[in-house]
């Protein structure tokens, strides 16, 4: 077996030979006489699909560290291809799995999710539109491709547009502003590409929809982040809290933060900068964030030490930005080696910390879910899943002097305005994106004027300062999630107000609120985001009195930590 990551091995699977085998496997699920034999040949067909995704995710891994990689690159397009005619062996196996004679000892056995998610995926495909997500895969990736190509003159030097992040926080407001118009003037000068982008993925979308006998996408969107117990209604809800409590809240924020820089008027150039002495910042290297980290989570927990240590012996992580690498951060699980992946793009300030916990959030889950046995319940579904992220950057807390040393409690008021701070603008991706996808119809400038409205409601403090790009109601194009994974963003505002839970709880019983933490780690994807909710003895978001409730806790916090 082979020991790191670049020893993982990648050999284009030959789609017609795998159908084949495919039909082999299913076959013997069709046949089965008895629970023992089923189980048998569901372990089968899982071994198999777990083969496809670790080769689908070696190229995607390798491809993003490197889009100048043309083998990579090809294997992309490849996979852009093939990955509809794979999803149809994926639901022809979840089709025979809900008729199966033997679902009720499955289900005994396995959990009713597993079926849950078979239901929503036989719902969202059929054969018909295969030529449909081909085109939809090609023109999500012609976006990462578009904003990994960013090489923007800046001081008289080329740099990425994550590795322009550090001038947004630069002391000198006048460096501030002329970092956010270099990135600006890369988007305006390829706004005509990112309009259609996105105009074709609406409209290839809301075809999808229809031919699988949809009234628009919004519902195969739901069905396709596997929403079991919540809907649109619920979402909207949600929203008009954020809008009563959490909105007037980041005003009063925002006003403070003005008066800490000493500006008359917070401009968008200056909500990256928080102090007049300068931002806190990790005090080294990547290769030293590293060791603290290694320090940081042996002492955590033996889990963490654990797998930290896995990540690290096996290469499993590529923070650096770099030319030709896109854009953010993420991570996944590479089935056949067991092994999560940790993307990022570190650029030397606090968001480095903030990704080393947040995507080794969801590489621990990872590690500690990755016997299950079944590959629907390596990740749960996304809003569960961000819950394990955000909440290990609060678990994380009485570590971070290790990275910032006298900074500390400095970046721990960053850290917690900022998570709150974050949810208006998450809430106001999510309408944008149930406004466009009720009006397919709509021009990219009937877009742009709805994602104006909404800046009004959700940021109202926000001031562009004359910026034409940003003025024209087009900073969303910005959010990858918007195109390559429509709906998938009300998921962080929900997990947020989970992860603010654990903090209030890791600071009153620091262990029973790990031990919870732990567990719900272990249960993967094993149940739905409520049910996983309670699991963890955590509020539901949706109720009234949990964003009421978490925002008091930050507030009682903030009196006793203000303008540090």
């Amino acid at each position: 077996m082979p020991t790191t990551f670049e020893q993982y091995i990648y050999k284009r699977p030959d789609l017609a030979k795998e159908k084949e085998q495919f039909t082999y496997l299913l076959n013997s699920l069709t046949k089965a006489s008895t629970i023992h034999e089923a189980n048998k040949a569901i372990q089968a067909i899982n071994q198999f699909r777990n083969k496809l995704s670790t080769l689908f995710n070696l190229v995607f891994i390798r491809s993003s560290i490197d889009t100048n990689n043309e083998f990579y690159q090809n294997e992309r397009d490849f996979f852009d291809h093939a990955e509809p005619e794979i999803k149809e062996l994926d639901v022809t196996f979840y089709k025979e799995l809900i008729q199966s004679p033997f679902r009720k000892e499955l289900e005994q056995q396995w959990g009713s999710q597993l079926f849950h998610i078979a239901e929503c995926s036989v719902r969202t495909f059929s054969p018909e539109i295969i030529p449909l997500l081909q085109t939809e895969n090609k023109l999500t990736t012609s976006y990462a491709k578009l904003i990994a190509s960013a090489e923007v003159e800046f001081q008289g030097k080329t740099y990425t547009l994550a590795q322009l992040g550090p001038f947004t926080e630069d002391k000198n407001r006048n460096i501030r502003k002329k970092a956010i118009q270099a990135r600006a003037d890369f988007f305006a000068e390829n706004k005509a590409q990112f309009d259609e982008i996105y105009d074709q993925l609406v409209k290839v979308r809301h075809k999808i929809a229809k031919t699988l006998g949809f009234r628009n996408f919004t519902e195969v969107g739901y069905l396709r982040m596997q929403r079991i117990d919540y809907n649109p209604e619920m979402v909207a809800v949600f929203r008009k809290q954020v809008r009563d409590v959490i909105v007037p809240l980041a005003s009063k924020l925002y006003k403070k933060h003005a008066q800490r820089i000493n500006v008359d008027t917070l401009k968008y150039y200056d909500e990256m900068f928080k102090y007049p002495d300068g931002n806190p910042t990790p005090r080294g290297n990547v290769e030293w964030v590293i060791n603290n980290g290694k320090k940081m989570y042996a002492e955590l927990s033996h889990e963490t030490n654990e797998f930290f240590h896995f990540m690290l012996d096996r290469n499993l992580m590529d923070l650096e930005a770099k030319k030709g690498k896109e854009a953010g951060g993420y991570c996944t699980f590479i089935e056949d080696y067991q092994s999560p992946f940790i993307f990022a793009n570190f650029n030397g300030t606090s968001s480095d910390i903030d990704v080393l916990t947040h995507e080794a959030g969801h590489a621990f889950q990872t590690y500690c879910s990755r016997t299950i046995g079944i590959p629907e319940y390596t990740f749960p579904t996304s809003e569960a899943a961000e819950i394990h992220s955000m909440s290990m950057e609060f678990f994380t807390w009485p570590w971070m002097k290790l990275f910032f040393e006298e900074e500390t409690e400095k970046y721990q008021y960053t850290h917690i305005t900022d998570s709150l701070l974050f949810i208006p603008y998450g809430v106001a991706v999510d309408e944008f994106q149930h406004l466009v996808y009720a009006h397919p119809e709509w021009s990219p400038d009937e877009r742009n004027k709805a994602w104006k409205q909404l800046e009004a409601i959700y940021l109202p403090h926000r001031d562009y300062d004359g910026n034409d790009y940003l003025l024209s109601g087009r900073f969303w194009q910005r959010q990858g999630h918007i195109y390559e994974d429509p709906f998938y963003y009300i998921d962080y505002t929900l997990a947020q107000l989970c992860a603010f839970q654990f903090w209030k709880r890791s600071r009153e019983d620091f262990q029973a609120a790990w031990q919870d933490y732990v567990k719900l780690c272990k249960l993967g994807g094993s149940k739905s985001f409520l049910e996983l909710v309670k699991a963890a003895n955590l509020a539901s978001p949706f109720l009234e009195e949990t964003v009421e409730s978490v925002v008091q806790s930050i507030k009682d916090w903030l009196v006793k930590h203000d303008d540090l």
